[in-house]
């Protein structure tokens, strides 16, 4: 069996199961939190377990059900039955909004009682979803410090070819970075992250990234301690300047030193794909143990965002596969987007079918070399570099992904996703995208990275596999109609006649 179908496969089965446990193990609503009565009225004694900081000392007024929605409602709070009797009318993972007497309204999340069965039979899947996580985790640090080097001294190799290599660098950069601002824009247009119900825990105050300037998070890239930057996901924005700074660096080390520290990473980087490749190997196994945490606790609750997210990402791939590149391509290269598209077609659909640049690459040499007549000297530097470098469609993606994850907390835990955040998830979609695998779901681990420099939680990232897969082998076609662009621009550019000159058939 296909390991894409393997994975939809396990997904249905982990969303069958986890719908059968919530339908037939009872499962009370839980906040972590206790109240009482008091003579000033009903205050929290006791806050704990997956809720956000609350004051333990602020009578409460109103508890705030469907905050924000059409169904808005605000429940007068006279003693702590009220209270208990809101928390008791509201599903696993939805959210009250708290409104107390002297502060703004906080958040308050609803959890599946310890004590409940469904909570005891869902121990065992909450282990393995935490276990697939870990090993996630584990893979974010070496991954993107061989990965950077790998890419930065592959394109610091440019400079020996001159002309061709500084466009081919330029395409590069501008194509995902045009992807990334589409991705953007969209993301903040439809903001499908605001009020989401994904039960994921809130933020605590003191896990809250601090708020600072762009200038300051420029000051946070700069390493004191490198090894201890390795030895934290939190610090990735050290790890890339560090890696960045070495593989420029590398690239001006005098022989046999240059060619020594770059056959190490590159190396290096073959065994994290290799590791890589066996960790994702278990990701049907994954989704199944996730797929039933979250079905079993909050429904299909969290899926509806879920939807509008995905809705946000195809039609950002649509807008920069359908009009960003065609315009490249009509008005930069002088060639028909049309009958480009219809000479790729096989590349595109070896792409759509493997969810892998990498694996896809052979085709799309023959392709663009044969039915695009574009030169050897040119596809033979631009498509190995492409699949490896240039992820238009993941760059898109996972500027998306996190943003729809930043909103979330902001809605829901006091998270400020700022405009410097913002300027730093286009930076490191940007770089994350360049150390990107060219394997199927690579672009998960890279989320992973820009999750962590933003201080946020990684587990939001886990949640987006249940749509991951389709996206997948959508962005991967994305990524390599761009690398087929790239090269029939460049060979246009280059002084070439055959990418599809006129009167000729692809």
């Amino acid at each position: 069996m296909k390991f894409h179908w393997k994975v939809l496969l396990w997904m249905f089965a982990g969303i069958a199961a986890g719908l059968v446990m919530q339908l037939t193990l009872d499962a009370p609503a839980w906040t972590g939190a206790s109240w009482r009565d008091t003579a000033d009225g009903v205050i929290l004694t006791d806050v704990g377990g997956p809720t956000a900081k609350l004051p333990t000392r602020e009578p409460i007024r109103f508890a705030i059900t469907d905050r924000g929605g059409p169904g808005e409602t605000r429940h007068p709070i006279a003693g702590s039955d009220d209270l208990a009797a809101v928390v008791a009318g509201v599903e696993n993972g939805a959210v009250i909004w708290i409104e107390f007497a002297e502060l703004d309204p906080m958040p308050l999340a609803t959890e599946l009682d310890p004590a409940s069965t469904r909570a005891k039979v869902l121990a065992p899947f909450d282990f393995a979803a935490d276990i697939f996580m870990a090993l996630l985790k584990m893979l974010i640090v070496p991954i993107i410090l061989t990965s950077i080097i790998t890419g930065v001294t592959s394109v610091g190799g440019m400079k020996d070819l001159g002309r061709m290599g500084a466009k081919t660098a330029t395409y590069y950069v501008a194509t995902s970075l045009l992807a990334i601002v589409v991705g953007q824009a969209l993301v903040n247009l439809i903001r499908p992250g605001d009020g989401a119900t994904l039960g994921l825990e809130f933020l605590d105050e003191e896990a809250l990234a601090p708020e600072a300037s762009f200038v300051d998070v420029l000051k946070r890239m700069i390493p004191s301690n490198v090894f201890e930057s390795f030895s934290d996901n939190g610090a990735m924005l050290q790890v890339i300047f560090f890696a960045l700074l070495f593989g420029f660096f590398a690239t001006q080390a005098p022989s046999p030193h240059k060619e020594r520290i770059t056959q190490f990473f590159a190396s290096a980087f073959e065994v994290m794909l290799l590791m890589a490749q066996g960790i994702l190997k278990l990701l049907p196994y994954g989704v199944f143990a996730l797929m039933i945490r979250v079905v079993a606790k909050t429904g299909f609750a969290a899926f509806e965002p879920l939807l509008l997210y995905m809705g946000t990402v195809t039609l950002a791939l649509a807008i920069h596969a359908g009009v960003t590149l065609p315009l490249i391509l009509r008005f930069v290269g002088g060639i028909s987007p049309r009958r480009w598209f219809q000479a790729m077609s096989p590349a595109l659909m070896t792409a759509f079918s493997t969810s892998s640049s990498s694996m896809t690459l052979p085709v799309t040499l023959e392709t663009v070399e044969k039915r695009g007549r574009v030169s050897n000297k040119v596809t033979s530097f631009t498509l190995p570099l492409g699949a490896t470098i240039n992820m238009d469609g993941t760059a898109l993606y996972e500027c998306i992904g996190v943003i729809f994850l930043a909103q979330y907390y902001a809605s829901t835990s006091g998270f400020e996703l700022t405009f410097a955040m913002q300027g730093l998830v286009v930076l490191m979609a940007l770089l994350a995208s360049i150390g990107a695998a060219g394997i199927p779901s690579a672009g998960l681990v890279m989320m992973l990275t820009i999750l962590s420099a933003l201080e946020l939680p990684l587990e939001g990232a886990a949640l987006l596999l249940a749509v991951d897969r389709p996206l997948d082998m959508m962005r991967t076609v994305v990524n390599v109609w761009s690398d087929s662009c790239g090269a029939a621009v460049i060979a246009r550019s280059e002084g070439e006649d055959g990418p599809l000159m006129a009167g000729a058939s692809p």
